[in-house]
């Protein structure tokens, strides 16, 4: 799969990796090529760096991973995305997010071409994406969004980054809720003192 990922910092950083060694092709993207944030990427295999919009035109999937004020920006900034799948994995916490929006998955669908539009990869911490292994069984990851086929899409993704399971919990209606439901893993791990090595199970009988 060619992957788009903007936002190179730590948790678009450790899922290049992770989507790298599993064979995807990761297109970088990035305003500047000749000094942007997570240069160390470009050691992985099948990783390359080019402009945020030529970077979406190699790709067929697009992973936005950047500070959620932003995302309005951002999304303007892709070019065209008619016919690609876009992941959200930000976040409004504390309410910093794009103006005039309560999350930042709307203001995306706003602001790009592209009717697939899921959040996925939100609800922890990047350290669980650089390894969602704990003991001997791994974390589970969370998806929602209208397009059946980029949740099916993030789904593979999910499993291919190492999580055990990539549970749908809903459409666009719930982009909201899994926006709050990384804010309960951020104030457990940082505001309650857990620590960040925590993570999700859905455990079934």
């Amino acid at each position: 799969m060619k992957i788009a990922i903007i936002g190179t910092g730590n948790v678009g950083g450790a899922l290049a990796t992770k989507w790298a060694e599993a064979g995807h092709e990761i297109n970088l993207g990035v305003q500047n090529v000749n000094g942007f944030k997570g240069k160390q990427l470009l050691d992985n295999s099948n990783t390359e760096v080019f402009p945020v919009a030529e970077a979406v035109a190699k790709s067929e999937v697009i992973l936005l991973a950047t500070p959620a004020p932003v995302a309005i920006e951002v999304a303007q900034s892709l070019g065209d995305t008619s016919g690609k799948i876009i992941i959200d994995a930000m976040n409004v916490v504390t309410g910093r997010g794009p103006k005039g929006y309560s999350n930042t998955a709307e203001a995306i669908l706003a602001n790009t071409q592209s009717e697939d539009v899921v959040k996925c990869f939100n609800t922890t911490g990047y350290n669980n994406m650089a390894d969602p292994k704990y003991q001997d069984m791994a974390i589970d990851m969370f998806t929602c969004g209208d397009s059946s086929r980029g949740k099916e899409i993030a789904t593979q993704l999910a499993k291919d980054a190492g999580f055990a399971e990539c549970y749908d919990i809903g459409g666009n209606d719930k982009f909201e809720l899994i926006e709050q439901f990384s804010w309960f893993w951020i104030n457990l791990a940082m505001v309650q003192g857990q620590g960040r090595e925590i993570g999700f199970k859905l455990l079934k009988r």
